[in-house]
């Protein structure tokens, strides 16, 4: 059994006009939020053995933040095909990771995150966290999956959503 964890950047900047999008950094409440996520995965001992990052600013910063709290650092891919991913983009890089990750991290972007979570949902998944999945993939939120099975042989409605959880309900 594989775990997958899926995590939006937290929150980003928008102070300044002239910044591309790849370019925004986090916001005051985004320097707040990544650390409170990357210690609740500690905590419930959720460590990526491996984390797939796109490599637009808010999405290192935010990781840079997550895994500070973590006692070893995690092997990174800075992953091109994350930043404006489509849901297929998304599943495709899952289905590349390495096979000798068990728990597998990818760091995005939303819509593209937000249209791949419920798609990836299936049978089995607890029925609160799809509620608030289809509510919202905010800022900062992470969703994680139980996956049978190998990361190539993963497909839509092939895992099973075990949580979603959301900085502001953690402090």
């Amino acid at each position: 059994m594989k775990q997958l964890l899926l995590l939006r950047h937290a929150k980003s900047s928008w102070d300044d006009p002239d910044l591309g999008d790849f370019d925004r950094p986090l916001s005051g409440r985004g320097l707040k939020a990544a650390p409170l996520i990357g210690r609740e995965l500690a905590r419930r001992g959720w460590l990526p053995d491996l984390a797939l990052v796109s490599p637009a600013l808010r999405t290192r910063d935010t990781w840079r933040l997550v895994a500070a709290q973590w006692p070893a650092s995690v092997p990174t891919e800075f992953a091109e095909a994350l930043y404006q991913a489509s849901a297929a983009d998304i599943l495709g890089q899952v289905q590349h990771a390495g096979a000798s990750a068990d728990t597998l991290l990818v760091l995005g972007h939303n819509p593209g995150l937000e249209a791949f979570a419920p798609r990836l949902a299936g049978d089995g998944s607890d029925t609160k966290a799809l509620k608030r999945l289809g509510e919202k993939f905010p800022t900062g939120a992470l969703a994680r999956f139980v996956v049978d099975g190998e990361w190539a042989n993963l497909g839509f409605g092939r895992a099973r959503l075990t949580h979603c959880l959301r900085p502001k309900d953690l402090g």
